[in-house]
């Protein structure tokens, strides 16, 4: 980026590349200040330097490493404050004065490579699991306490002991902001590949909240897996991929003009990204070649299948309900039970796929999952069990916290209210 005239540097100019830029930005202080709160701290300084030089004296060429550099002596700035008062600081404040004077200038492919060193961290084995996912999402995301709080159904005050405990963890056990050698990389695969798919979900269908998507939550899950795959082009992680390509491909058609939710039957495919399609489909077959079944790389065959079908009634439910078969052997649990019963419904008519929602409901799973019953209430509408339908819409409504799902779910009951009781 070229300097910019200090006159065209507003505040909401300088707004943008926070939002654009500050977890890149924290990544890096974390790794060069060895500490999240003090990154944190650092981080908030840079910009506030920025917000008071660059009206006067333009916007830097590269206000990343500009805002990393700010930021990095902020931090060292910090530790030589308490080094005063602190002894075991002294060294450390002389150190990282050292390691300043050595450094090269920053640049982008470093400060890109620091957001996967970050996820490394903060799923490191030394850290309980319950805080993988919490961590990343509130370090290398930005997202507040309570949206994550919100997006897994969990007391905030449980989220932020668990971020707390986790980053108290790194500090005393001095676990290094680093990529893992690559012996050590299969082995601490599966717990950052379950977190990217995570924040990818929460991205591709946000929890709660007025928007139906976050499209840069999906993005960055994206762009980690693909920092991964280069690193590692595993089946699992190319799976993995290729699933988030083609789940993203569809996201122009899954809202409307009004940002209600437009169901998968009722999309308009001409809309879905046809170079992401593309490109999942190959990364999709790669991982199927390998003969991998991990649950990655089934969940990428069953979005292919609806990727390549020009039209609903082109949908090969056979080839999907099939895949759910394998994938409920290879990652067992209720959500997939549930997505493999419309599967079912899909091929072999409502009876059959209602009759395994009901098993899964009556053994009190998915008890609070809205999904549920929606899919209940959408397999008795096909029915004609109307009041059986409006029972489990108003379930579903009473349980859904994001706000476009609930305008359909609202609408779907309107609609019932047009058939006799």
């Amino acid at each position: 980026m070229p300097d910019q005239n200090p006159q065209d540097c507003s505040r909401e100019f300088i707004e943008a590349i926070y939002r654009a830029e500050s977890r890149r930005v924290f990544a890096t202080l974390a790794r060069i200040l060895g500490d999240f709160d003090l990154a944190e701290e650092a981080l908030h300084e840079s910009f506030a330097s920025a917000l008071e030089q660059w009206p006067q004296r333009g916007v830097p060429g590269n206000p990343r490493a500009w805002l990393v550099s700010a930021g990095r002596f902020k931090g060292i700035d910090t530790i030589r404050r308490r080094a005063k008062f602190d002894a075991s600081l002294v060294e450390l404040a002389e150190r990282m004065n050292g390691t300043v004077a050595q450094d090269s200038p920053l640049d982008d492919d470093g400060i890109q490579d620091d957001r996967l060193r970050l996820i490394f961290t903060c799923c490191h084995p030394a850290l309980p699991r319950e805080s993988h996912v919490p961590l990343t999402l509130r370090e290398v995301c930005g997202l507040t306490t309570e949206e994550i709080a919100r997006a897994f159904l969990v007391a905030a005050p449980t989220i932020a002991q668990r971020i707390v405990r986790a980053k108290s963890k790194i500090k005393a056990a001095r676990i290094p902001y680093q990529i893992p050698a690559r012996t050590d990389l299969p082995e601490r695969l599966d717990g950052v590949l379950h977190v990217i798919y995570l924040v990818f979900t929460e991205g591709y269908s946000a929890s709660s909240g007025q928007s139906l998507t976050r499209a840069d939550l999906s993005a960055e899950a994206i762009r980690l897996g693909r920092l991964l795959m280069e690193l590692l082009p595993e089946p699992q992680v190319v799976g993995l991929m290729a699933l988030m390509l083609l789940q993203e491909s569809r996201r122009a058609a899954r809202t409307d003009e009004r940002g209600d939710l437009v169901l998968l039957e009722e999309q308009n495919r001409e809309l879905w990204n046809q170079e992401q399609i593309s490109e999942g489909l190959a990364l999709a077959a790669r991982a199927m070649a390998w003969g991998s079944a991990d649950a990655y790389t089934l969940q990428a065959a069953i979005a292919a299948a609806h990727a390549q079908a020009k039209t609903v009634a082109q949908t090969d439910w056979r080839q999907i309900a099939a895949l759910y078969d394998l994938l409920l052997r290879a990652d067992p649990s209720p959500i997939i039970e549930l997505n493999r019963a419309v599967a079912i419904a899909m091929r072999d008519g409502p009876p059959p796929g209602l009759a395994l929602i009901d098993q899964i409901l009556s053994r009190g799973d998915l008890t609070d999952y809205h999904l549920a019953y929606a899919a209940r209430a959408e397999l008795c509408r096909r029915l004609g069990e109307l009041p059986e339908a409006r029972a489990a819409y108003e379930k579903a409504l009473s349980l859904a916290r994001q706000e476009p799902e609930r305008r359909f779910l609202e609408n779907r009951l309107r609609h019932l209210k047009n058939f006799p009781h």
